[in-house]
């Protein structure tokens, strides 16, 4: 096969620690160097990453350097498919490193399967003990639900896959992303995809190896952060999101409301059956902890016993702050529209 001329895009903002391992894994890949240009767009990082990758040009000349004055990945992406003149887009993400044959695999994918993104397989790491324990629980379903491109050792059509590689045609077809996404942009453009008839592709030899938070802050703000745009996404573009996403709401919620019922009515059903909840979520939580300290040692045991719950209930925590915050947001949302449509 002949492999085209590819635009690689990476939103970035803030990826000092990352970057330079980034880069390398980008420029070790298999697919030609002079097919493909690689455009950083970055979101006035407040860290040395924009010295960093202007310090690479020299060695790499292959790479473009954007601003992004408004941050968010939404508008990375739509900044760099703008600057682009490929016709195939590959989506990559500074927090990662990509095997060798990674580009290839994706551009093949997409050009031999019936598919409008192809993608592959997370393989979650951590860096230092807290990150290396946070990436073992996020490799279990109970940390992740049934993400597939999390846990899945088989080819197939998917809801979603992570980054991704599109024909640049589709962009011209659906329009690029949905730019009041600041989380969810990728499952909100899989979902249009699919709406429009288009198919979404997961080959599980593409891998890519994803560094996750390192500190139980970390991933505590990002399961907030995704819980609440997870309810903001759902009411912007219905369908985009799966029931999975909610489940941490629902045991949050759930946990409330028998709370509340137990000390209003003094009632031994309602505090039998929050106790029934917890007692089975501890269980599963404790046997997910034991199976990972048992493989990687038993200092992980009280670690994993604690991470599953504080993630869990600051997602869910997360989704009830999006709900509180839906009336503000929608509200902000119709005064730029009216705003655009008066111009």
């Amino acid at each position: 096969m002949q492999l085209p001329f590819i635009s690689v895009i990476l939103p970035v903002r803030n990826e000092e620690r990352y970057i330079a391992a980034c880069v390398d894994s980008i420029f070790s890949q298999d697919y030609p160097a002079d097919q493909m240009e690689v455009i950083f767009v970055d979101g006035r990082s407040e860290d040395r990453t924009g010295e960093l990758l202007h310090a690479m040009q020299k060695e790499h000349p292959q790479i473009v350097v954007l601003d992004n004055p408004n941050r968010t990945v939404p508008y990375a992406m739509n900044i760099g498919i703008a600057h682009s003149s490929a016709p195939v887009i590959v989506r990559l993400d500074a927090h990662a490193e990509y095997p060798a044959d990674y580009i290839r695999l994706s551009v093949e994918t997409l050009l031999t399967k019936d598919c409008d993104n192809a993608g592959g397989v997370f393989e979650t790491h951590g860096r230092g003990f807290m990150g290396e324990a946070i990436a073992e629980m996020l490799k279990t379903p109970l940390g992740v639900g049934n993400a597939t491109y999390r846990l899945t050792t088989e080819d197939g059509y998917v809801d979603t896959v992570p980054f991704g590689c599109f024909k640049r045609e589709l962009f011209d077809r659906i329009g690029g992303f949905d730019e009041r996404m600041t989380r969810n942009q990728d499952n909100e453009l899989n979902f249009r995809i699919r709406k429009n008839g288009g198919k979404i592709y997961l080959n599980h030899n593409i891998r890519v190896q994803y560094y996750c938070r390192d500190t139980m802050r970390g991933i505590m703000k990002m399961g907030y952060m995704n819980g609440k745009w997870n309810v903001i996404t759902m009411t912007l573009v219905p369908g985009s999101m799966g029931v999975r996403h909610f489940v941490p709401l629902a045991f949050v919620l759930s946990t409330i409301l028998l709370a509340l019922l137990t000390l209003l009515t003094k009632s031994m059903l309602f505090g039998g059956l929050l106790a029934l909840g917890w007692g089975a979520y501890l269980l599963l939580g404790f046997f997910y902890s034991y199976t990972i300290a048992k493989e990687k040692g038993w200092k992980f045991l009280p670690v994993e016993i604690i991470l599953y719950p504080a993630f869990h209930f600051a997602y869910g925590f997360g989704s009830l702050c999006g709900i509180a915050a839906l009336p503000k947001f929608v509200r902000a949302e119709k005064e730029k529209k009216k705003a655009g449509d008066g111009r």
